[in-house]
């Protein structure tokens, strides 16, 4: 006896040599087992669509068939991996005895496992069939959940055709897609990929999805593919700028979409992919920054006064949206502790934070855009604090340039705030942080600082006690300067 099945699915007619590996004839049927069919009641029987009842023939019709099929398991199937996702356990329905199906040569023809097997191949030997005229065959099923019942299937679509009703989900269509692969049914395999390319798939069926596609000829894989295949190496990244310009660009109620989009910032797996997208868009929305306030600082005044008016309201307009993207950038980098080139770009402003304190010091802006201020001066806060608290670990020149770049922009601010400016506190916060990174620099360093913070002082002398303990500390260390002995320490 010559028993198993195709280890893969050929694209052209088999031959004779893998026929011999797979096809299954057998004499050996006794009475009692063929007894059993038509007692089982997982086999019904079903007419071939388009014809009459009368000359048509039907699934499992024991009066008409001249081939009678015989299930059993094989645990060596090679589609059992595949077949379920559930191939540990065995199906009740072969766990006593093996399965037979009465069928018909004709319409077996229609796949092309059985159209060799039926082949005239066979003409020139004694063809084995018991007196009442039965070609006995043998047919191995995975031994996995739900593999007689999807070999069923597959046999009653061969007379049926009822793809569209047999195949209802992504499931069944997984189930029966082995099978019709192993028994070449070709109509059935099409079927089922056109089902599985228009609906969702679940988390494991993708898997299944993906084990199966190998077996399939590259035209019929191609769009199961594009589903789960990138086109290009960086579709990662190009997806994630496509989202934070979503974000910051197109949606009215961006703090929900802004607070979706840092959900998926923080879950996305590759740091390095994410600290690239954000420091793109990071020095975009800088740069945008930096042009409108040079535009506002040196106007071109050959125009018509109310065009000049009319840009200069829209140019501040402009950057108080950049500054509002940069806060949300900054903190998305912050919290992702991808903010260390951002850090040193802010602290290499020193023309941008010139035309600030040029634009701070004339009052138009109060009327137009006065958030300004605070939404720039809150991003060097971010940014310092992470400095401060070591979350950022910045170098000594980018420490010293954030502070000596950005504290003039900050006593400008300072200056022209009223007592009851809501910005107050983000200002005094703002000078602790200054102060408290002052205090990690030289000592040559914070002498040439600390007199700049000078402005940090109120009426009350103990109304600022920040900038009382920086002085302190400053002048305690010059009163008491470190002298290690070297010589002793490398004696000992």
């Amino acid at each position: 006896m010559i028993t198993g099945g195709p280890k893969k699915r050929p694209r052209a007619t088999p031959t004779r040599q893998n026929v011999s590996c797979c096809a299954v004839i057998d004499n050996s049927f006794s009475d009692e087992s063929l007894c059993v069919v038509s007692q089982n009641p997982r086999i019904r029987s079903s007419p071939c669509i388009g014809g009459s009842s009368a000359t048509t023939p039907f699934f499992n019709d024991s009066s008409t068939a001249d081939v009678i099929l015989r299930l059993f398991v094989d645990s060596g199937s090679p589609l059992g991996s595949s077949f379920s996702s559930d191939s540990g356990s065995v199906d009740p329905a072969v766990s006593t005895s093996d399965l037979h199906v009465y069928l018909h040569s004709d319409i077996l023809r229609r796949s092309k496992y059985f159209s060799v097997i039926l082949s005239d191949r066979w003409s020139g030997q004694s063809r084995p069939q018991e007196s009442d005229g039965l070609l006995k065959l043998n047919l191995g099923v995975p031994l996995a959940s739900g593999a007689i019942q999807s070999h069923l299937t597959v046999l009653e679509l061969l007379y049926t055709n009822d793809f569209a009703n047999t195949i209802d989900s992504a499931s069944t269509a997984l189930d029966l897609l082995p099978v019709a692969l192993e028994l070449l049914f070709e109509e059935c395999v099409r079927s089922c990929v056109t089902f599985l390319e228009a609906v969702p798939w679940s988390e494991e069926e993708e898997r299944r999805v993906l084990n199966l596609i190998p077996l399939l000829s590259e035209e019929e894989s191609k769009e199961l593919l594009a589903r789960v295949s990138p086109v290009r190496e960086d579709s990662c990244e190009a997806m994630l700028e496509g989202l934070i310009s979503s974000a910051i660009y197109n949606y009215q109620n961006t703090a929900f979409v802004k607070a979706f989009v840092a959900k998926i910032l923080r879950d996305f797996s590759s740091r390095e992919s994410a600290k690239r997208v954000l420091e793109k868009a990071f020095k975009t929305s800088l740069q945008t920054a930096k042009e409108c306030l040079e535009e506002y600082s040196s106007p071109d005044f050959r125009g018509d006064h109310n065009e000049t008016e009319a840009l200069q309201r829209l140019n501040l307009h402009k950057a108080l949206t950049s500054g509002r993207h940069l806060q949300w950038l900054l903190e998305r980098m912050i919290e992702l502790r991808v903010a260390d080139e951002a850090v040193k770009e802010w602290s290499e402003q020193a023309a941008f934070t010139a035309d600030l304190q040029r634009a701070f010091r004339d009052d138009a802006w109060r009327n137009i855009v006065p958030g300004l201020p605070a939404v720039l001066l809150r991003c060097t806060y971010r940014l310092a604090k992470a400095v401060s608290a070591g979350a950022i670990l910045a170098a000594r020149q980018v420490r010293r340039k954030l502070v000596e770049d950005w504290l003039p922009v900050l006593v400008v601010c300072k200056d022209n705030v009223s007592p009851m400016s809501p910005y107050k506190a983000l200002y005094v916060e703002l000078e602790e942080i200054f102060l408290s990174i002052i205090s990690t620099l030289p000592m040559s360093d914070a002498q040439e600082l600390l007199p700049h913070c000078l402005s940090f002082s109120t009426r009350n002398v103990e109304d600022c006690p920040h900038l009382v303990t920086a002085f302190n500390t400053w002048f305690r260390r010059a009163a008491q300067p470190v002298k290690p002995d070297y010589n002793k320490t490398s004696g000992e």
